[in-house]
């Protein structure tokens, strides 16, 4: 038998907030999802002035990063330069653009966070920081 950690839903809630805080005081749009370690949708939020199409970006970004327990960027380098396409996973939620980041808990990937609606930089950079705010429980 195993023993598996997952985040809760308060957990979700703390990383989202750790990116709220950020895009409210930049006054950003963006979208921000977070997954269980399956890629299944726990938690979401949609700043004002989100542009629309982030709403389905955020929550693939944090897919990809879940399934393959890695930024979702680094996917999307490894298919370029493999010569991989994502369509070849089989399933269209798979995305190379930054902005999707594992989150990790003693060295274990128990969801993603996925960030979408600003320059692909800022997504990774806050994406980063939600799936860090974990670490200062």
């Amino acid at each position: 038998m195993r023993q598996v950690s997952e985040l809760s839903h308060s957990d979700a809630a703390q990383v989202i907030d750790a990116v709220r805080g950020e895009l409210e005081t930049d006054q950003l749009g963006a979208a921000v999802a977070v997954v269980d370690s399956h890629g299944e949708l726990l938690a979401f939020m949609r700043t004002d002035d989100c542009p629309l199409p982030s709403i389905t970006i955020a929550c693939n970004k944090a897919y990809s990063a879940a399934r393959q327990r890695s930024e979702s960027a680094a996917i999307g380098a490894t298919a370029l330069r493999e010569r991989f396409p994502l369509t070849n996973f089989g399933d269209a939620r798979f995305t190379g653009w930054g902005g999707g980041v594992p989150i990790i808990v003693d060295s274990v990937v128990v969801g993603a966070i996925g960030v979408s609606g600003l320059p692909e930089s800022d997504d990774i950079r806050l994406a980063q920081l939600g799936a860090a705010a974990l670490d200062l429980l």
